[in-house]
């Protein structure tokens, strides 16, 4: 990894806080600790979703939708590009009913208001 252990602690920070806060509490808007202000996610199958708003909408709907209870993020992968980061990562989620599955993502990492956050999301299943 070609990123800094300062910088590599902030993004587990912001990757622990999307699970204990925004899946395991359902407070979304903590995503606003987690999303900058015009970020964008790409989910599998579904437009774009652009913007704060929008994509804890999303999020909202998706979580209880699919009764996710934990998303554990694991960054396999991070390199610095400019000033912004782009990481590699596994998401293991694990549903209401004890099933268990594997997400691979790639988030592309800005800075703002002195915090890492993601500004482009995307991800799809191993199956």
């Amino acid at each position: 990894m070609n990123v800094s252990e300062p910088t590599l602690s902030a993004m587990r920070r912001t990757n622990d806080s999307f699970n204990a806060e925004v899946v395991r509490k359902r407070n979304f808007d903590a995503l606003d600790r987690v999303y900058t202000a015009n970020a964008r996610i790409l989910p599998p199958g579904t437009p774009m979703v652009e913007g704060r708003g929008p994509i804890k909408s999303f999020w909202q709907q998706a979580v209880a939708g699919m009764d996710v209870k934990t998303a554990t993020l694991t960054t396999v992968d991070a390199e610095e590009v400019g000033g912004s980061v782009v990481e590699i990562g596994r998401a293991d989620l694990v549903f209401g009913d004890g099933q268990k599955v594997t997400v691979k993502y790639v988030v592309h990492w800005k800075q703002e208001d002195g915090a890492w956050k993601w500004h482009v999301d995307i991800w799809n299943m191993n199956q």
